[in-house]
């Protein structure tokens, strides 16, 4: 039997299956999806079995055997095997890079194997005698890897024949420190009778042993460790020599790591559904019934109800038996969305997101593969939960960026879920307020199902926007941060007890420092970027490579000393407002503030139980925030985002703005949000005023039109970078010249042309776009590209990314 296998080596060469000799003892249980070792070259590394067949082309004297099967049990299901070559060719990845995305990082480590007797199995003594010696009862384990050394071949084959039945189960123990949770548990070796009886032979001072042996008279159960020696007051020595004596047995048990553990969710029912919401759940729910594929756009106003639509629908997907994923674009959402989801499913719902540990998702992954759960939440990477009945996909804020993955492979988590839509015949629902350019019009040309819910719940009014001029605050002599409107209306809602939301999309102290007399500016050593002043660690950092320095109290350049900073960070923010209310209470959610893990959820929740009065934040805060008491939002630099050298940076203002501004007035008290701006009639910022996305959408599409932009046409970006300019010039020069003779006339090609910042890490970056409506040679040539400077980029510092669908610009 043949194993065709990808080896875990990223290169052009070895981007193809290998076939290798299934060992015998193993041809029963090899299956698609599984991890091994194989030997490759000098070395042994690690593969995925992609297919298993009888014949070879190759000479089976030529061919080495599997020398380890990692898994027993497939981690990759077949939907997720035919996804990966589906990936691998609509992102030009390595084979390798895509499955390994697919699974949690723990996974990428070897670990452990057990084989322990499967407890749900009534196994009615059927375990052969050969192998009962090594599993005298049903919570025997054994190590796989030393138990094979240790037993015959008989022996080997009843282990193997019971693997195969199930009677005997192996189970992944993670090797890695980090990955690996073991509680000691300990439980009578002898009965009731043999306790009392060596009891009553101990000696007089051995009071503490007899206490244990009195526990266990009356509770024959296993307990842990650390639990019976606070329970009963003993030390773990008295427990132990228990243990020696074999009165007691003493085994290491691992345990789910399980990040809610020690929350209680209060159960919720379905709410009534308004008009609009009965409207918008009933194709979907039709779509569920018929077992049909169909995507919807929701947009629906910030405040309309979606999440409960998500729900009711995720309710109904349930009921049928089947499984369901729910996504959400960043960390800061999940805990407000995974307190609601726990408190409607209970124990059906898994998190996966960057926050959690790395044993605490691998373990919520497990208990997706395992078939625990019926639902998983969580940010892009949840998009590849190990479901196999998967009965719908949400995507909620559909339009969020962070849906894109920008290292290798560089896919969308929107791509991915429509594609296994397809798989599973479900529907997938693509949800937002302010939904992408591609997938409204997508939605307009019927491409997508639009629906559309453009009223609060109960009919909350939208909040009141008012647009400031930050022109006229100077033309005034106000030279503050903040305009005299913000101010009084932040004054009146902390007299009314009520809440205040301040959004600054910068984080740090002040944007950059200056000296006035020679103009220097404080540049990171090693990107062609400003340095960012911090004022708590009283430092300069690089918010692209991290370097630190110290604020130089005189000008390197001229040795003056009139160095001032310049922009407002959010640090700075709050320390200016403390100096206005002596007695406000700021919350801060930043990346600063919230690298502890955690830190997210004990903010939101610390804002949500009135400890704080203004919750003050970066984009992290614009999103998905639902708190009854916020009534002012105060928007600081609303074109911070509007003039960089990106083609959606409209539309990326327009969105943020329009989050932002819906997390004031959406229960009974009437919100206000309140935009300070220096480009007032800038449409993007008009159209937030108005709440009218529809209005934004026609402006926008047509400026994407004269430029021919996305959705009109579509891109291509490829990032050569290198520590050697000329290098970096002459490869790209290269490259633009290949392709411009191997396009079709209709396709341009742009650069080349240093990019937006042409030195991050020490590294000098050029770009070419290329622009197409249809271009059916264009993976072939682009892979044609990666395959020449393959060598190149082994031995030197060359690097070369190629994004079919770029998202970022710069």
């Amino acid at each position: 039997m043949i194993a065709k296998v990808i080896v875990d080596v990223a290169s052009n060469q070895t981007d193809r299956l290998f076939d290798y000799l299934v060992p015998m003892d193993f041809q029963e249980l090899v299956t698609p999806g599984m991890r091994v070792v194989v030997p490759f070259g000098p070395r042994k590394v690690q593969g995925f079995v992609i297919e298993v067949t009888k014949d070879s082309e190759y000479s089976t004297k030529k061919l080495k055997y599997v020398e380890e099967f990692i898994d027993m049990e497939a981690p990759l299901t077949k939907e997720l095997l035919s996804l990966s070559s589906w990936l691998k060719e609509n992102t030009l990845s390595f084979h390798i890079a895509v499955l390994k995305v697919m699974l949690p990082a723990a996974m990428r480590a070897k670990y452990k194997k057990k084989l322990v007797v499967n407890r749900e199995k009534d196994l009615g003594g059927l375990l052969p005698s050969t192998i009962n010696k090594w599993f005298p009862d049903e919570d025997s384990a054994q190590d796989w890897e030393e138990l094979l050394k240790r037993v015959s071949e008989e022996e080997k084959k009843d282990i193997l024949h019971a693997l195969k039945t199930k009677e005997l189960l192996i189970k992944p123990v993670v090797g890695t420190r980090e990955t690996k949770k073991l509680l000691t548990v300990v439980k009578p070796l002898v009965s009731e009778e043999g306790m009392i009886d060596f009891r009553s032979h101990l000696q007089a001072n051995a009071k503490k042993q007899r206490d244990v042996l009195d526990y266990f008279i009356h509770h024959k159960e296993e307990i842990p460790i650390v639990e019976l020696s606070e329970k009963i007051n003993v030390s773990r020595n008295s427990i132990t020599s228990l243990v020696d004596k074999g009165i007691l047995h003493q085994e290491e048990m691992e345990i789910r790591r399980d990040p809610y553990a020690g929350r209680e969710f209060q159960k919720t029912n379905p709410l009534p559904l308004m008009p609009e919401q009965e409207k918008a759940i009933k194709p979907i729910l039709h779509s569920i019934e018929t077992v049909e594929h169909r995507t919807f756009l929701l947009r629906g106003v910030t405040g309309s109800g979606k999440t409960e639509v998500y729900l009711q629908a995720i309710d109904k997907v349930l009921s049928k038996g089947k499984e369901a994923i729910m996504l959400v674009p960043e960390i800061s959402l999940t805990p407000q969305m995974v307190t609601r989801f726990k408190e409607r499913f209970g124990s059906e719902v898994a998190v996966l997101h960057s926050a959690l540990s790395t044993g605490e998702k691998y373990d919520e992954w497990r208990r997706i593969r395992d078939k625990k759960v019926k639902v998983a939440v969580g940010a892009r990477s949840a998009i590849f939960a190990p479901f196999e009945n998967i009965g719908m996909i949400i995507i909620d804020e559909e339009h969020e960026t962070s849906y894109k993955q920008e290292e290798a492979p560089r896919y969308h988590a929107r791509d991915v879920a429509i594609q296994r839509g397809e798989y599973y015949q479900c529907p997938v629902i693509l949800g937002s307020a302010t939904p992408s350019l591609e997938s409204y019009a997508r939605g307009k040309k019927g491409v997508y199902e639009l629906i559309t819910m453009e009223h609060r719940v109960n009919n909350v009014k939208l909040p009141e926007v008012t647009i400031m001029d930050m022109r006229e605050e100077l033309r005034k002599g106000n030279r503050s941060m903040f305009s005299e409107s913000l101010i009084e209306a932040m004054k009146l809602r902390l007299e009314r007890k009520e809440q205040i939301v301040l959004f600054l999309n910068r984080r740090g102290y002040s944007t950059f420092i200056l000296c006035r007399d020679c103009g220097y500016v404080a540049e990171c050593p090693h990107c062609d970027i400003s340095l960012t002043y911090h004022r708590t660690n009283q430092s300069l950092q690089c918010h692209y490579c991290g370097h630190t320095e110290t604020i130089p109290s005189r000008c390197p350049s001229c040795e003056g000393d009139s160095i001032r900073f310049f922009g407002s960070g959010t640090q700075k923010v709050e320390e200016e407002l403390k100096k206005i209310f002596a007695e406000i209470r700021i919350i801060r959610m930043d990346v600063d503030t919230t690298r502890k893990k955690g830190s997210h959820e004990e903010l939101l929740s610390k804002f949500g139980r009135g400890e704080g009065d203004v919750l003050l934040g970066t984009q992290m805060i614009a999103k998905g925030l639902d708190f009854p008491n916020i009534t002012l939002v105060g928007i600081l630099a609303a074109d911070a985002m509007l003039h960089i050298p990106d083609f959606r940076s409209a539309e990326r203002s327009f969105q943020l703005l329009t989050q932002v501004s819906g997390r004031a007035g959406r229960h009974d008290k009437e919100g206000e949000v309140i935009v300070q701006t220096y480009t007032p009639d800038h449409y993007s910022i008009l159209d937030v005023k108005e709440h009218d996305f529809v209005s934004f959408f026609q402006k926008e599409m047509l400026l994407r039109k004269q430029a021919g932009y996305p959705p009109y046409f579509y891109l291509a970006l490829i990032h050569v970078s290198d520590t050697d300019l000329t290098k970096v010039v002459t490869v790209t020069e290269k490259i633009c010249h290949f392709i411009k003779g191997k396009l079709s006339p209709n396709t341009v090609v742009y650069g080349p042309v240093a990019s937006a910042i042409p030195r991050i890490k020490d590294r000098y970056r050029y770009q070419c776009m290329i622009k197409y409506k249809v271009e059916p040679n264009l993976t072939e040539v682009l892979q044609e590209v990666m395959k020449t400077y393959q060598n190149e980029m082994a031995k030197t510092d060359l690097s070369i990314m190629i994004d079919t669908n770029p998202y970022m610009m710069m």
